[in-house]
């Protein structure tokens, strides 16, 4: 890890539009990936009839991604600019795993749009862009892709800006100051460096662009925040909740508690990596210790923070969501599953408060009778069983979430205030 900054990337846009190749071309061209995995990946995309997969083949390492094609799990990858080290959070296209990418968005820092040249905006690309959106991510860079597929035509390079400027304005994105790049990620065009191929550009490379983004602030400042993920049995120290470090920092000796299970108790050792350290911060994954806090007195959804200022843990909330798709309408008394962080708890809604207008975030309607497909709205939420969460303008990393039912994600949200037990 170099002394730079770090910056969590969402790459995110439709399924087809190349966004695995994008990805691994840049930790090619950053030297993230030696040479010779390349040429082992080309040989068996070759075997396999899916010549020129190899840069996707980097990152879809798991078999059963390779014989479908698709992207399905989000695989972090590092790779480093002159200016931060970057880990890549790839968010699947695939209807089924928006709950992956919004798991996944929701802890990057800014993201990288990828339209495709020969095919524009598509329905993904707007509901990608909607909860990047939702989800507060910051700078989008428009990566234009496929431009080797339209012969490097301005027209057509053109013809996608302005589709997505649409896109971005609908959803408030400032797209005054957006990178809108003509790339072909699979002959490495404008990437890396200048391409030959389109002398009618003159703006940003991408990884100049990506030099360019703005630090992120990282979340030191805000209380302890560690969502857990499981909990284990370790022979010689006892229980070990394991998770990683959202907000705050996680100290040796610290006295902490555990929200909504309401037990508490002192830290004795934090591991990561298979080695004890005396601290852990944001982005950490670490197994810990408490004296005083057994296997069965916590679980996965609970959340770890200061015994002095202990997670909150809501009886109600007041949260704005979108709903992306949902076979009929969505009205009071409806109970789906939340995911927040690692919990899962199914809530009612209590009352749709308010019908928003997504393009300009202005209230289109006080207390609608109900809400559907593409509506933004605030609505108040009561968890059936306890559920740590808290306000996005506060913790953001504990304020969003995503909604499910019918094996589906049907809507995201964030959530406004919390109402607390």
């Amino acid at each position: 890890m170099s002394d730079e900054q770090h910056q969590n990337l969402a790459i995110i846009g439709h399924v087809d539009h190349g966004k695995s190749t994008l990805v691994g071309r840049l930790l090619y061209e950053t030297g993230s990936v030696p040479e010779h995995v390349i040429e082992q990946h080309k040989e068996e995309a070759e075997e396999k009839g899916k010549g020129g997969f190899e840069f996707a083949y980097v990152m879809d390492n798991l078999a059963e991604e390779r014989e479908r094609g698709v992207t399905i799990d989000i695989a972090h990858q590092e790779f480093s600019t002159d200016a931060y080290d970057f880990t890549i959070v790839d968010c699947p296209g695939h209807r089924d795993f928006v709950k992956n990418m919004i798991t996944g968005a929701s802890q990057a820092d800014n993201a990288v749009l990828v339209v495709a040249a020969d095919d524009g905006v598509q329905p993904q690309t707007q509901e990608h862009v909607f909860l990047a959106r939702t989800l507060g991510i910051g700078e989008l860079i428009v990566a234009v892709n496929k431009m080797d597929l339209v012969d490097y035509s301005e027209s057509d390079y053109k013809q996608t800006v302005e589709e997505v400027k649409d896109l971005l304005n609908q959803v408030r994105f400032d797209t005054e100051n957006a990178s809108f790049i003509p790339i072909s990620a699979f002959e490495g065009d404008n990437i890396a460096e200048e391409s030959d191929n389109t002398d009618w550009y003159d703006g940003d490379i991408l990884l100049t662009a990506l030099n360019n983004l703005p630090a992120p602030e990282p979340p030191t400042d805000a209380p302890l925040r560690l969502p857990i993920q499981d909990v284990y049995t370790i022979s010689g120290i006892g229980t070990v909740p394991v998770g990683r470090v959202e907000t705050g920092i996680l100290n040796t000796g610290d006295n902490v508690s555990f929200q909504p299970s309401d037990v508490a108790g002192e830290v004795k050792t934090v591991e990561m990596h298979h080695e004890e350290v005396p601290k852990a911060e944001p982005g950490d994954n670490v197994g810990f210790n408490v004296r005083g806090v057994g296997k069965d007195d916590i679980r996965r959804g609970d959340v770890c923070g200061p015994a002095e200022d202990p997670p909150s843990v809501a009886e109600t909330f007041q949260a704005q969501i979108v709903v992306m798709q949902h076979p009929s309408v969505i009205t009071e008394g409806y109970t789906p599953v939340f995911h927040a962080h690692t919990a899962q708890v199914a809530c009612t809604v209590e009352s749709i408060d308010k019908k928003i207008d997504p393009s300009s975030g202005e209230v289109a309607e006080e207390n609608p009778d109900f809400i559907q497909n593409g509506d933004a709205a605030v609505v108040t939420v009561r968890p059936q069983k306890p559920l740590s969460i808290e306000p996005s303008s506060e913790i953001p990393e504990l304020g969003s979430f995503a909604i499910r039912d019918m094996g589906q994600t049907i809507a995201a949200g964030k959530v406004l205030s919390v109402n607390e037990r």
